[in-house]
């Protein structure tokens, strides 16, 4: 007689591999939301630096407060020449 304790050698029951897959999309989820941070983050800074005097978004947003039924018109027609060239 063996007083050893057998080791069982089954595999992962169901629960143990559902909490493992949760919690890998949960590290993967994290994963994703900390580059989507930084994404923004730089998108930011790239609008802010825009926005200031004498940027690209600083004079669209003059003009469009001077004319906006034109700029919209111009828009407009912005949107028509990318859709044709789909």
């Amino acid at each position: 007689m063996s007083t050893e304790i057998p080791q069982p050698t089954a595999q992962p029951g169901m629960a143990e591999r559902a909490i493992d897959a949760a919690s890998d999309v949960s590290h993967t989820i994290g994963e994703v939301a900390g580059g989507l941070r930084a994404a923004v983050d730089r998108v930011t800074t790239a609008i802010d630096e825009a926005r200031k005097p004498g940027r690209p978004l600083s004079t669209v947003a003059a003009i469009t407060r001077e004319a906006p039924l034109a700029s919209l018109f111009v828009a407009f027609l912005f949107g028509i020449a990318v859709a044709r060239r789909r």
